[in-house]
């Protein structure tokens, strides 16, 4: 493994000092010593993932979420990508079309620096991140078969060096919150629970009565008053609880830099931090950043940003959306190291579409097929 190491840095220039994110399609020597036979082609298809239970967090709830998978069609090699639509993000499967129709990569071949196609892509238009995600993901699923090997080789990381993901609990009745974590028992080693609301003791509370594993907590801006915020951390530490994501609205970040100064747990931010240009703000409000691939355009933006965020002496988490195992295999290639894994979006579901990632005593384990380590599981692509 230590010869194919020093190959993956001599061909992605990588280098520990810089944040310059790995790179197959920059002069990429495949080991099959393909002739290419035509262009890149991109196709599409809207899906739309069951969740196996309701799914509330501060502010609504829902059943099923939205999704556009994605195909990169080159030399006999197919590269798959996801875009995940939550609605608070404001994208969907509308808008995700439109953006795809408008992407050519026609000009690309998998010689091209990675830099150039997703600046291209940058350049579409503004926004539409999720719809940028899903291409990039599969540009990277191409690049990884084209190489011959999965991305966490690339990277130079251990695919078994990874926190334990957590597993999303809800805001709900107490029956169903024990009936979730019980669930869960046996399978992860850690919880999320969604908070936020005048039912945050009461939730906390039946876990506890179910287990006494370690929680997270995501408030998804919940909490208005620092004070009270503050409060309610240093009650959640007395009943187990590890981390603290989002507690405020996302633009008040003069008091989550004081709430973060005071509390006794790790503040981790999500809706206040999208992309890299985020990332240097957020040093001395919280403790750390959440990346999701959805939010930041893709896994190329990904790596820069944990890169980055590690340089500025913060902690890093991966999380995700509701996402099939196509997002989440590319979300697993990538996090090794990382402080914290939110990666259970295809376990939430029960139409998932493809075969990928594992979970394996609580964690998430990336695949060792090539590039980002799927295969669909049923037939989902025709002729856009």
């Amino acid at each position: 493994m230590k010869q194919n190491r020093r190959h993956f840095l001599k061909i992605s220039a990588i280098a520990a000092t810089t944040l310059a994110a790995p790179s197959l399609l920059a002069s990429c020597t495949s080991k099959r010593n393909r002739q290419s036979n035509g262009n890149m082609t991109l196709s599409w298809t809207p899906y739309d993932l069951q969740l196996n239970h309701t799914f509330t967090i501060s502010g609504f709830s829902r059943t099923t979420t939205p999704v556009v998978l994605v195909k990169i069609d080159y030399d006999g090699l197919e590269g798959y990508g996801e875009a995940s639509l939550p609605p608070y993000l404001g994208e969907t499967q509308a808008s995700v079309i439109e953006f795809l129709k408008k992407v050519d990569l026609s000009a690309f071949t998998p010689s091209r620096d990675m830099e150039e196609v997703i600046a291209y892509l940058d350049g579409i238009a503004e926004g539409n991140t999720a719809a940028k995600a899903a291409v990039d993901i599969a540009l990277h699923d191409l690049a990884g078969k084209i190489e011959g090997v999965p991305w966490y080789k690339i990277y130079g990381l251990d695919k078994y060096n990874v926190p334990d993901t957590t597993f999303t609990i809800g805001i709900d009745t107490d029956e169903v919150v024990r009936e979730k974590t019980r669930e869960a028992l046996g399978r992860f080693n850690i919880l999320k629970v969604k908070v936020g609301g005048p039912d945050d003791k009461r939730m906390i509370e039946a876990i506890r009565s179910e287990t006494d594993l370690p929680l997270a907590v995501d408030a998804n801006q919940g909490w208005k008053d620092r004070q009270q915020a503050l409060d309610m951390i240093f009650w959640l530490k007395e009943k187990g609880i590890v981390m603290v994501e989002q507690p405020m609205p996302k633009h008040d970040l003069d008091n989550i830099a004081r709430l973060t100064e005071e509390s006794p747990l790790p503040v981790f931010a999500d809706e206040s931090i999208q992309r890299l240009s985020d990332v240097e703000r957020m040093k001395g409000v919280f403790s750390g950043i959440n990346i999701k691939l959805m939010k930041c355009t893709g896994m190329h933006e990904a790596w820069k940003m944990r890169e980055l965020a590690y340089s500025l002496g913060m902690k890093v988490m991966i999380g995700c959306m509701t996402e099939t195992s196509c997002a989440i295999s590319a979300a697993s290639q990538l996090y090794a190291g990382m402080d914290f894994a939110d990666l259970d979006g295809a376990l939430l579901i029960g139409n998932d579409c493809f075969d990928g990632s594992t979970l394996e005593n609580g964690k998430i384990i990336a695949s060792d097929r090539p590039g980002i380590g799927v295969k669909p599981t049923k037939e989902l692509f025709s002729v856009n």
